[in-house]
């Protein structure tokens, strides 16, 4: 699979979120931070906000829950037109009945890992879902440095998918820029979230063009792509 960007309008102007969906066009996934002030400590946006997105932009939709209780509120964002739905393992009371509902209703299942919490545990899951999302900061803000120290848990991660032949998306969100996204291509991930990098660009929708040239550049030179 060719590398996808997901620009996250976190970095964007929160009173003018369908133009800045309109100023990343081209991008493959519009990147939705949806967090309640409990699982982590932010509160941002909600589900009457993706409702409105979904009829202000044709980009799909890509809305990551950072709540508790996804077991209840996830399917209302599929329900909402959401293309992708993640939720977080760390919240989730039953992540493969989850996983299977938000299939159901026609959105791609995915599951959230925070940066210390291994993958290994979770490997019987990966045939239940559509893309996995390691975190590469401590959820919560935008605008914080990517940490190197998840990069083995990248690699580790697309070991596990290419074992099991599975087809599915490996995204990394957090401090994801010009300076870090190779080496998280190099490391196995094809699905890019970024924010600042994009949205604090004087041209977001070139921003995300350079990403994704970049990341294509470090993907065809990466050893796990000889495996597929």
């Amino acid at each position: 699979m060719s590398p996808q960007i997901s620009p996250s309008i976190l970095s964007a102007d929160f009173a003018r979120l369908a133009e800045e969906a309109e100023a990343v066009r081209g991008a493959d996934w519009l990147h939705v931070d949806v967090m309640d002030n409990h699982f982590v400590p932010n509160l941002t946006l909600g589900l009457p906000v993706v409702e409105s997105l979904r009829k202000a932009t044709d980009i799909p939709l890509d809305c990551h829950l950072m709540i508790e209780d996804p077991d209840r509120w996830a399917p209302q964002y599929a329900e909402a037109g959401a293309g992708s739905v993640t939720f977080h393992v760390e919240a989730a009371a039953a992540p493969v009945r989850l996983a299977r509902e938000l299939r159901s209703l026609g959105a791609r299942a995915s599951m959230a890992l925070k940066p210390a919490t291994p993958i290994e545990p979770y490997e019987d899951l990966l045939p239940e879902l559509d893309m996995v999302l390691l975190m590469t900061v401590e959820p919560g803000f935008g605008g914080q440095s990517f940490l190197d120290i998840t990069l083995p848990k990248i690699r580790r991660t697309r070991r596990l998918i290419d074992r099991h032949g599975l087809r599915l998306w490996l995204q990394v969100d957090g401090g994801v820029s010009a300076t870090t996204i190779e080496r998280c291509a190099e490391a196995g991930a094809d699905v890019f979230v970024a924010g600042s990098a994009v949205y604090g660009a004087d041209d977001p929708a070139a921003a995300v063009q350079a990403l994704r040239e970049q990341a294509e550049r470090a993907t065809a030179a990466a050893p796990w792509v000889d495996q597929h």
